[in-house]
Parts: C-alpha cells; sequence; structure tokens
C-alpha cells in the first residue's frame, strides 16, 4: 500500500460500496433494505482527508442501517458472508482491518492478508442505535431546544455531512435533513451568546497590553479571533469541525477571503496598538455581516472608547440584546433568560465534553 496513489475517503468507500458490497448483499439478502453511508467520525467525513490520514481508522469501508427487526435477524450472517467474499485488497488498498485497539479509542488499521476472512469495516447498525449513542438522541423524537444545545456542533457536522451511497427507506435522509441547520430561535440565541462571550473579553486584549503583558495580550486576542470564527459559522448555518479542521473548514466560508489576512495580522501584530487595530477591522467586518443577515434593528459597526478608557472594543453586549429581543420560542426564551452560554462547544472546548454523550446529557442541567 506504500505506492498506492491516494483516494479521498470518501471517493474510495462509494466506490469499495458500489463495486463489491452491493453487488454481495443483492445476490444474497435480495430483499433487504438499507441505507448504505460514511458519516460520524473520521477526516474523510468532512473531507479534508489526506495520504496521512490512511495510517489509522481509515480505508474502503461503509456503514449500512438495516430496519432493527433485520438487524437483529441478520448482521451476524451478513458480517460472515462479507468477511469470506471480499477480496483482500481494493484499488491497491487492503480490505482487512485489524482489531480495535482498546488503548487507544478503538483505533483500527489496514492489516495486509492473505489468507482466511477479512476482518473487514462493513458495520451494521439501526439508526436509532446509532443516532442514540453517537448524538445522544432518538431521531423518532421530536428534538427540544436543550437536545440541540448539547448536541456539539462538531458532531451535526458529521452526522449531515460525508455520504450516503443508497437509502431505500428515506430515513437515514430524513434524518440529516432535520439536522441539517438549527432551528431558528436556538441559532438566535447561539448568535446572542456568541456575541456575549466577545462582550466579556473585548476590553481585556487592551488592558493587557496596557500593562505590558504581551503574552496575556496575545492569548486574549486570539480567544476573541476564535469567538468571531465562531459567529461567522453560525451566521452562514455551517456546523464548525473538532478543533483539527476548524481553520480549514472556516477558510471556505464566503466570509473568509476578507478576514483570514486581518486575523494572521491579528497574531502577527507586534504590539497591542496594531494588533487592537487589526481586532477592530474585523469586528467592523462580523458586524457588517451581522447587519447583512437583517435578523435585528441596524447596529453601529465601528469601534468605540470601553467606557472613558483608552481602548477600542465593538460593544458586543449591543447585538447580544438585539438578538435576544427576535426570539420568539417560550422555551428558548426561559434559556435566554437562565444564562447566556450557549451551546455547548461554545462553553467548552474540552474534547471528553464533546465527544462524550454521556457527559453532553449531564450538561442539560444547566439549561433547566
Amino acid at each position: 500500500m506504500v505506492n498506492t496513489p491516494f483516494i479521498p475517503g470518501l471517493e474510495l468507500c462509494k466506490m469499495f460500496f458500489h463495486d463489491l458490497v452491493e453487488p454481495i448483499l443483492e445476490e444474497t439478502f435480495p430483499n433487504l433494505r438499507y441505507a448504505a453511508a460514511i458519516v460520524g467520525s473520521g477526516s474523510e467525513v468532512l473531507g479534508f482527508d489526506t495520504e496521512m490520514s490512511s495510517d489509522h481508522h481509515w480505508g474502503p469501508r461503509v456503514m449500512l442501517f438495516l430496519d432493527e427487526n433485520d438487524l437483529s435477524r441478520d448482521a451476524v450472517t451478513i458480517h460472515k458472508i462479507i468477511a469470506n467474499r471480499l477480496p483482500y485488497t481494493y484499488r491497491g488498498y487492503s480490505t482487512a482491518f485489524t482489531p480495535p485497539d482498546r488503548n487507544d479509542n478503538g483505533t483500527q488499521l489496514l492489516s495486509v492478508i492473505d489468507s482466511g476472512p477479512v476482518n473487514h469495516r462493513v458495520e451494521t447498525l439501526s439508526l436509532r442505535g446509532y443516532c442514540l449513542e453517537y448524538l445522544g438522541i432518538d431521531p423518532n423524537v421530536e428534538l427540544i431546544p436543550i437536545d440541540w444545545l448539547t448536541i456539539p456542533g462538531q458532531k451535526l457536522r458529521a452526522m449531515t455531512g460525508g455520504a450516503v451511497y443508497r437509502d431505500d427507506i428515506g430515513e437515514l435522509m430524513k434524518v440529516r435533513e432535520i439536522l441539517s441547520e438549527y432551528p431558528n430561535d436556538v441559532w438566535l440565541y447561539m448568535l446572542a451568546a456568541g456575541w456575549t462571550r466577545i462582550s466579556q473579553e473585548e476590553p481585556f486584549m487592551g488592558r493587557t497590553g496596557i500593562v505590558d503583558d504581551k503574552l496575556g495580550s496575545r492569548i486574549i486576542a486570539s480567544r476573541l479571533v476564535h469567538d468571531l470564527m465562531n459567529l461567522c459559522f453560525l451566521m452562514e448555518r455551517q456546523y464548525p469541525p473538532y478543533s483539527k479542521w476548524f481553520g480549514t473548514a472556516f477558510e471556505k466560508l464566503e466570509c473568509s477571503n476578507p478576514l483570514v489576512p486581518i486575523f494572521q495580522a491579528v497574531f502577527d501584530a507586534a504590539d497591542w496598538r496594531e494588533r487592537e487595530k487589526q481586532l477592530a477591522s474585523a469586528f467592523k467586518l462580523v458586524a457588517e455581516m451581522h447587519n447583512a443577515v437583517n435578523i435585528t434593528r441596524p447596529i453601529p459597526e465601528d469601534v468605540t472608547n470601553f467606557h472613558n478608557r483608552p481602548i477600542m472594543v465593538i460593544h458586543s453586549e449591543i447585538f447580544a440584546n438585539a438578538i435576544k429581543e427576535q426570539i420568539r420560542d417560550l422555551e428558548v426564551k426561559r434559556i435566554s433568560h437562565i444564562t447566556d452560554i450557549g451551546a455547548v462547544e461554545q462553553f467548552s472546548a474540552s474534547t471528553d465534553v464533546l465527544t462524550d454523550t454521556r457527559i453532553c446529557k449531564k450538561l442539560r442541567i444547566l439549561y433547566l
């Protein structure tokens, strides 16, 4: 596999399914109704995989979503038939994987074999079971605002990204459509929370600079840039991915062309006054984006002094308060009166929090 030309994962898996897996299922289970897809975790799901990605948990694979009755009856047989009928390689890549590594989050590697059944990654799942485990929701039950706020955006992006190669019943496509964007009032609440986060720290970059805390000034500027980027994802109604691909995904937003050079200038600034000047430009552009979305009355887009101090800010609380006035859903309005923390990824960057469904479900108490 060392000299195998790299094929992006979604393309490789699509060909693998249609060329090998689908024909086997049509021959052995001609009446089986199922969905075939690649969703969930994996850089290839986001479309950001490179040759380096192929060194772990990557390769020709597919997820098969079956009716729960069919799953309990046929899953073991399907696994065995595919294990015995798959070729050992496909387009230069092994179809066999190592067993999940218990010491490394279940990671599986491509494994070269030349005899015996293939330890493949053609997974058989139920859509309900997968959604309960991965997202913490039952796809058959209507989502409420707290559900939306405790599903990390990176998981929503992964569930609505990837690719669906077949869906006989349409249930997977239906779930993906439901999850494709936040309900409007949940979205408004999250926008308000984003502006609130900025308002809580925007004067500190200059304040640390005044006392010659160069490191502190840079750290706060970095946090403000990250919060502005999150706002941009929200305003363009795109879910942000996890940190490894956050910048890559941001550069694909419509607003990235003018903002990326400014953010780079913030990081490259030699002193806090230059950093403030660049942040002011970024604030102005994001404020213009807000006004263009037309969800509130027009709000001034230029930075001004923070009270009587020589520090320039956009006064983000004005944006936050104006947005909250537009919330009509009574449950979202109730939550907005209790807390301004927003959704889980807005107040936590912990990998454990953003990947563990059990922890996210416990966070529901924050909105009660």
